[in-house]
């Protein structure tokens, strides 16, 4: 079903490394070491950005990811990510398409949007602690479909921001409280990227976690040139628990640990 939907789009599928040198310095996301080799990768996003930058067109990719201490009702250290990227999209087109896919499994429906303010409220100074808080609260009361948009530039990730500077080209979609997908409209700048992973750095020293290398490979492709996309990543478990009426990412799992 997935795979027919990409391939009546024409866009085609790859396989990247699942072990690779480097893994991602983003202080929320810690990838699985594998002393001599490197470290299991988090999710394809370096190795599918290089892809592009060397010319592949449009192109996803659907397999294990891992992430270090991610276990519970809605994490699995080994889980099935669907990735991809759309060139000359920005994150209002890839919107669209995320809800045609969804559609697609779950059946029609409606979506509605919301941004980050309206969640979390109007006083985006307090700290990320807190404000990461009641963004998980408003999440968990969230029925039905909802996109969520307008992220502060704190939190822009890899996205590239809106034309008010304050505001990130990102949209999460969350589906009965539960968060399934989270995109961006690509940043393209090797430098702006530089300097978000030196901060990401920082925090991670703040909060007393590893350091982290930057990824060469991943910064040279950009320096190729990344083409104009947007590109976002779907937890195909959690798709499936929401579709099967399950509460526990563990009743979609052929193989528990």
């Amino acid at each position: 079903m997935i795979r027919d939907f990409f391939r009546e789009r024409g866009v085609i599928e790859v396989d990247t490394p699942t072990l690779g040198l480097a893994t991602v310095t983003d202080p929320d996301v810690d990838g699985i070491p594998v002393p001599g080799y490197g470290y299991l990768q988090t999710s394809p996003e370096y190795f599918l950005k290089r892809l592009l930058a060397a010319g592949v067109p449009d192109c996803y990719q659907m397999g294990p990811v891992f992430r270090e201490d991610e276990t519970g009702r809605l994490h699995n250290p080994e889980f099935t990510l669907l990735e991809w990227y759309r060139l000359g999209f920005d994150h209002q087109d890839l919107m669209s398409e995320v809800a045609q896919l969804v559609s697609v499994v779950l059946g029609p429906g409606d979506f509605r949007t919301h941004t980050y303010a309206e969640l979390v409220g109007d006083d985006l100074t307090r700290s990320r602690a807190d404000l990461d808080l009641a963004f998980a609260l408003a999440c968990e009361d969230i029925s039905g479909r909802a996109f969520i948009v307008d992220y502060p530039a704190e939190q822009a990730a890899l996205a590239r921001l809106n034309g008010d500077g304050q505001t990130a080209s990102r949209f999460e979609l969350v589906i009965d409280g539960i968060e399934v997908a989270n995109g961006y409209w690509e940043l393209t700048d090797r430098a702006e990227h530089e300097r978000r992973f030196a901060a990401d750095l920082i925090n991670r020293a703040q909060r007393g976690k590893s350091s982290r290398e930057m990824d060469g490979a991943f910064l040279a492709a950009l320096d190729a040139g990344l083409p104009d996309c947007a590109g976002v990543a779907l937890g195909v478990d959690r798709l499936l628990m929401i579709a099967l009426g399950v509460d526990s990412i563990e009743q979609v799992l052929t193989f528990r640990r």
